[in-house]
């Protein structure tokens, strides 16, 4: 019997929830999803990031004007303890990622990317300022509203390129349409040696790879730009595929949130990738698409939109042995919810959830 499994859950509140998922309880015939408790942490925890080898630490951003970061301690307990705190470097940080002694946070209204010096024994944060970087930006984008400046969106490692000894730093910045490439230099300071030029006025918000392809949302066209991952300054032949099986007639409000691309294993052996559409008008909520990989990874298709119920789907992640369940959340309605994935990965179904009233506007999950 699979053993019942904690959930963190970042959220627009002033909260960290932890849930508990249970996918085959004696008392039950189905999976069952429970609210543990929450962890005050402050304003806007939107996203959490787990440290690599202490598991029992967590790293929440806290999403407002002057930007800060939250390390919350879990012990047996389903509420952790705030042992530190510290700037962020910028304005409404979204992003963020663990090493084993160092931070890296993408702050999205200020343009800005971070460090912080980290340990996993107090005071946590080893420097009470963080070391910050901004990103050049030439003109706004074709969308006014959304490309006035740099918006770093996510901080994520280059898994493409694994000879290196120096290990490559990739952000996707929605207001200059680019994927930044950064280094660290001798003085242990990350810099800026290339970029990835992205489709006008796509709006690249997170990105994942598979082989030697980069698969990059787009968030403001709703669409995934697909291409060889290039040398430095080069822009590749680039393919978009639209993440709607019937895409509204433009200019529409819909956009995307969030792309998966889980590791293949003996359940699931086949690679599809998960991306999380938003703000549908539909009153069945936004859709999960299903993107299959069996043409080549180089040739994504768009085999299965799934209607969650949910409103402004922004957050998701896999977890479970072999990946088996998805849990997802709505920001403006429909709490929370945990999918199976069936035929083979191609679909999903519900399974358990929590309203909006117990996990009020979710937006990111750890699975601890």
């Amino acid at each position: 019997m699979p053993p019942a499994r904690r959930i963190y859950v970042g959220s627009y509140t002033d909260a960290v929830y932890t849930l508990e998922f249970h996918p085959s309880p004696a008392d039950s015939d189905s999976p069952t999803l429970s609210l543990l408790g929450k962890t005050q942490v402050g304003s806007g925890p939107s996203w959490i990031a787990r440290h690599p080898s202490d598991k029992s630490l967590v790293f929440s951003v806290l999403e407002q004007e002057n930007g800060e970061i939250a390390v919350i301690k879990y012990g047996d307990e389903a509420e952790g303890v705030v042992v530190a705190r510290a700037r962020s470097g910028g304005g409404d940080p979204c992003s963020l990622l663990a090493t084993e002694d160092e931070l890296l946070i993408a702050n999205y209204s200020s343009g800005t990317f971070a460090t912080l010096p980290i340990s996993t024994e107090p005071p946590f944060v080893l420097s009470p300022k963080p070391w910050t970087l901004s990103f050049p930006f030439e003109r706004p984008g074709p969308n006014k509203s959304r490309q006035a400046s740099s918006h770093p969106h996510q901080t994520i490692f280059n898994t493409i390129d694994t000879t290196s000894a120096e290990k490559e730093l990739l952000i996707p910045d929605l207001g200059a349409d680019k994927i930044w490439r950064l280094k660290k230099g001798g003085d242990g300071h990350w810099s800026i040696y290339g970029y990835v030029q992205c489709e006008s006025g796509g709006g690249p918000r997170h990105i994942v790879t598979c082989g030697k392809t980069l698969y990059t949302l787009l968030e403001l066209t709703s669409q995934i730009s697909v291409h060889p991952f290039p040398p430095i300054d080069t822009c590749p032949p680039q393919k978009s595929l639209s993440t709607l099986q019937t895409p509204p007639p433009t200019p529409h409000s819909m956009t995307t949130a969030e792309i998966l691309l889980p590791e293949t294993n003996a359940t699931f052996p086949d690679r599809y990738i998960y991306v999380s559409n938003r703000d549908d008008p539909s009153p069945e909520g936004d859709t999960i698409a299903i993107f299959s990989l069996a043409k080549g990874e180089t040739e994504p298709e768009l085999v299965t939109e799934v209607r969650t119920g949910l409103k402004r789907l922004r957050g998701m992640y896999f977890g479970g042995e072999d990946n088996r369940w998805l849990i997802a959340g709505g920001v403006e309605g429909g709490g929370v919810k945990i999918f199976e994935r069936v035929s083979g990965g191609k679909d999903l179904r519900v399974v358990a959830s929590l309203g909006a009233d117990v996990v009020p506007r979710p937006a990111s999950f750890l699975w601890a």
